[in-house]
């Protein structure tokens, strides 16, 4: 199967409605894969699919990518968020101004140099696991960030506190705001 262009998302109303009695194959994509304009997978269900999006068109979680009225069966991308290392910030709270600059260029250095997007959102930074996780760890330790410490959660304990933006940031595609998608001619 070859997929060119998103139908609409399971959120809409209209989609929300046909795909209530309808059965529903799944295309799980990472939130790197679906920041892919071209890629082949093999869905839930066991479709082989070839995604061919316009340049700059990013999946999101729930986009329908395929209809068969005959069967009444979808196509749904579901894009399954990895985990993202939390580095609390809120532990400099009290240190001289010095040191807190000091702590934040080189973090920034570090996190810069490794080329990984990050979230600053109130005291702490968020980055996505784009590496092992041991490394990503590794990177930190090494640092020995003075007044810092760092976790690992599940990005689906975040995502809901983060803006569009900055899920988009942190998670390609995969952010929870509802969308739709306007037809070609209109884009």
């Amino acid at each position: 199967m070859l997929v060119e262009t998103v139908l609409g998302n399971v959120n809409e109303p209209a989609w929300t409605e046909r795909l209530r009695e309808a059965k529903v194959d799944d295309l799980v994509l990472d939130q790197w894969d679906a920041q892919k304009s071209r890629l082949r997978r093999t869905t839930s269900l066991g479709t082989e699919l070839a995604l061919s999006l316009a340049r700059g068109v990013r999946l999101r979680d729930g986009d329908v990518l395929a209809w068969d009225d005959a069967t009444a069966t979808a196509v749904v991308a579901r894009i399954a968020l990895g985990e993202v290392m939390v580095v609390h910030l809120d532990t400099l709270h009290g240190e001289s101004l010095d040191m807190v600059i000091r702590s934040a260029v080189e973090l920034g250095h570090a996190i810069g140099n490794q080329h990984w997007p990050a979230v600053v959102k109130g005291t702490k930074m968020y980055v996505p696991l784009t590496v092992d996780r041991k490394v990503m760890d590794s990177v930190m330790r090494t640092h020995a960030f003075t007044g810092l410490t760092h976790e690992f959660i599940p990005g689906t304990e975040i995502i809901a506190y983060l803006a569009p933006h900055e899920s988009r940031r942190l998670f390609g595609g995969a952010d929870s705001t509802p969308h739709t998608h306007l037809p070609a001619d209109l884009n």
